[in-house]
């Protein structure tokens, strides 16, 4: 996994490589030399957590009036990792968000009121609702939602990873995807495999991961292989439907987000029973 910064820390210090200083990483930028130049992709609507990345998202069916919700990691969870199986829904939290402008500057503080939906079963998603509405975060900071695109990403898209904490973007494109990612005890679906220039590192988990021509959210980063161990933790492996098992050392994956929009309902309101909805239950 792309690992909360305690534990990015603890990579730091013990090998004393891993994570770039936070000085270096507010201006760094990663781009990919054979990416279509398309619209640059800013910060707006971006958070930092106080050990991940995360972003404001709206689905394309949520109103202005609805309380904004906001998308991170399962594995950024402030109470830990849920285990493989587990499920978590209406879990109450006070959690506070750094909410950034297009330059990658905080202008205001959000608060959770709960979390709405939080697993690493099949994806590694925590969604927060806020205390705060689309419209209030608007007219106070001039910053609008990012949406979730609702269709299956596509092979071949120029896409940007944002990462709200270290203020900085990886620009690659989506190589292919992996029909299972299997990390540690952790079993994830239909994961998105970036090209080899989205080198994330520690804290840039939860960062949205927007198609660059759209300005749509399509993934959420959370995990690469580090060392080019098979299938432990911090070393995810691919596994086909033969059940044949591929380790890409160096390479970096995302959690695909399009399903997320069909589990909530009017007033954004989760309902897993939802027609559409294939997220995992309780």
């Amino acid at each position: 996994m792309k690992k909360p910064l305690l534990a990015a820390l603890t990579t730091l210090v013990i090998t004393g490589t891993g994570m770039a200083p936070a000085a270096a990483a507010t201006t760094a930028t990663a781009t990919e030399s054979t990416a279509p130049a398309i619209q640059a992709v800013d910060f707006a609507g971006t958070v930092a957590l106080s050990n991940c990345s995360g972003s404001v998202i709206r689905f394309p069916a949520s109103a202005d009036t609805d309380p904004a919700l906001v998308l991170t990691n399962g594995h950024c969870l402030e109470t830990g990792f849920p285990a493989a199986g587990q499920v978590i829904v209406d879990q109450a939290s006070s959690r506070t968000f750094g909410l950034l402008n297009a330059s990658a500057t905080q202008v205001g503080t959000l608060r959770a009121a709960k979390v709405a939906y939080a697993t690493m079963t099949d994806t590694d998603v925590t969604i927060y609702q806020l205390t705060t509405t689309y419209a209030q975060i608007s007219s106070t900071y001039g910053i609008n939602a990012l949406t979730v695109q609702d269709t299956h990403p596509t092979a071949g898209t120029a896409i940007t990873v944002v990462s709200g904490y270290w203020k900085r973007t990886y620009a690659c494109s989506i190589d292919g995807f992996a029909y299972r990612l299997k990390e540690g005890s952790w079993t994830w679906k239909d994961s998105v495999r970036y090209t080899s220039a989205c080198n994330t590192i520690g804290g840039t988990s939860g960062s949205p991961v927007v198609d660059n021509a759209t300005g749509k959210v399509v993934a959420v980063n959370n995990t690469g292989n580090e060392d080019g161990a098979s299938c432990t933790l911090n070393n995810p492996c691919e596994v086909d439907e033969a059940g044949t098992v591929t380790v890409r050392q160096g390479i970096n994956y995302a959690q695909e987000t399009y399903q997320i929009p069909a589990c909530f309902t009017t007033g954004n309101k989760l309902n897993l029973n939802a027609s559409g909805c294939t997220l995992p239950r309780p």
